[in-house]
C-alpha cells in the first residue's frame, strides 16, 4: 500500500466537558493535523494524490472552519452563553472535542466530504494537541 501524507497546523480553543483535570476549562492548542490519503491506483504521474490537492481540499477546510475558533460541543452547558458573546468565533460540533473525536470526525465526516469525486480516501488522521500528545483515527 502506498500513501500520501501531509500535515497542517492550526490554532484552536476547546474544552472537554466532564474532564477530571484542567482540560475541563476553556483553553487552546497549536494543533498539528496529519492527513494520510490512499487511492486504489496511482495516477498517470505515479502519485496517490498531488500534495497541493490535499492542501486545497483538507488543509484549507481546516483554515476556513476551525483555525482561530473555539470548538465547543453542542451539549456543552457553556454553549448558550458563548453563543451570546462570541457566536461567530465558535465551531459547534456534535461530539465532546477530545483529540480522539476530532480525528474520528476528520476521517469519517470531513475527509469523505472534501475528497468526494476524487477517488481518494482519507484513511488516517493524527491530531497532535501538543508535541507529546496525539490521537489517531484509521479506517
Amino acid at each position: 500500500m502506498i500513501t500520501a501524507e501531509r500535515y497542517h497546523d492550526i490554532s484552536m480553543g476547546h474544552r472537554v466537558v466532564g474532564h477530571e483535570n484542567k482540560c475541563r476549562h476553556l483553553h487552546g492548542h497549536n494543533y498539528r493535523i496529519h492527513f494520510v490519503c490512499e487511492a486504489d491506483q496511482l495516477d498517470a504521474l505515479g502519485r496517490v494524490i498531488d500534495f497541493g490537492l490535499i492542501n486545497d481540499r483538507l488543509c484549507q477546510w481546516l483554515e476556513e472552519h476551525w483555525d482561530h475558533r473555539l470548538m465547543i460541543w453542542q451539549e456543552d452547558p457553556l454553549l448558550p452563553e458563548l453563543q451570546r458573546i462570541a457566536s461567530e468565533d465558535l465551531c459547534i460540533v456534535p461530539f465532546n472535542p477530545t483529540a480522539e473525536q476530532i480525528a474520528q470526525h476528520l476521517v469519517h465526516v470531513v475527509g469523505p466530504q472534501c475528497l468526494a469525486g476524487t477517488g481518494i480516501r482519507l484513511t488516517s488522521c493524527r491530531v497532535d494537541e501538543t508535541r507529546k500528545c496525539s490521537a489517531t483515527c484509521r479506517l
